[in-house]
């Protein structure tokens, strides 16, 4: 089987400090992927290089067997990598549907795309990115008076609207309720039969309930991959992450 993504050999430096060292992982069609690891074990800076949003030093990004290593962040997303970070970006002050409607492939800035005539076909979009999100009772509510779990939905609805072919999530569940972090987990499961998906996520739980393959990241390599009772079963991982995790859980 083909990767929609792979990443090979991938070194990413910052002031001599090396925050990805020889990291590879490959993403296949309509796979989950979540990436776990303590703080600083290079998680988010592996979405960055994706992305570009880090340089690369060494190694390369491909998409679709394209290598897209370094090129710039707006042609990586148009060619179908949606990314969401981790902190919700969202317009407040207009309504989840306009918020989805600003996103829409081919949508340039705030004025065109909300004056421009609503075709059937961008509504029905909308509409389908809504229902799929669980927003579709707040379609016409400002994004402002939304729950934080429901903000961070919003942002998944806009990066889904860009049409990806792959989406990488950056803690989407951070500061979410328990019932909200469910509820995350069956939207991307939902998103999961259309779409690739890479999750980086610290909550355990919400890893087990969604994870087909866990990749484990430490110092900026990949210290293990596997499934969930390979990674739970595995010395190093306890070691270095899961040990320390029921520990804080216990405190």
């Amino acid at each position: 089987m083909k990767a929609v993504l792979s990443v090979k050999d991938l070194n990413v430096v910052f002031s001599g400090f090396k925050a990805l060292s020889g990291v590879n992982l490959d993403v296949y069609d309509g796979e989950i992927v979540t990436i776990i690891g303590p703080n600083g074990a290079g998680k988010s800076t592996l979405l960055d290089a994706i992305v570009s949003k880090s340089p690369v030093a060494s190694g390369k990004v491909f998409f679709n067997g394209k290598d897209i290593t370094n090129r710039q962040p707006y042609t990586i997303a148009r060619m179908g990598i949606g990314r969401k970070f981790q902190n919700p970006n969202v317009y407040n002050e207009l309504t989840v549907f306009d918020n989805i409607l600003l996103a829409l492939k081919g949508a340039h800035g705030i004025f065109s795309a909300i004056t421009a005539k609503l075709t059937k076909a961008k509504k029905g979009k909308i509409y389908d990115v809504l229902e799929r999100t669980g927003l579709i009772d707040q379609a016409f509510e400002e994004v402002s008076s939304l729950s934080h779990g429901q903000k961070q939905w919003v942002e998944i609805a806009m990066v889904l609207a860009q049409d990806p072919s792959i989406v990488l999530l950056d803690e989407p569940t951070a500061g979410m309720t328990a019932e909200e972090t469910f509820a995350t987990g069956e939207i991307i499961k939902s998103i999961a039969k259309s779409h690739s998906i890479v999750v980086i996520e610290h909550d355990m739980e919400f890893v087990k309930q969604i994870a087909e393959r866990i990749v484990v990241l430490h110092q900026g390599a990949v210290l293990a991959e596997g499934s969930v009772e390979e990674v739970q079963s595995n010395p190093k991982v306890i070691e270095v992450y899961l040990g320390r995790e029921t520990i804080n859980a216990a405190a």
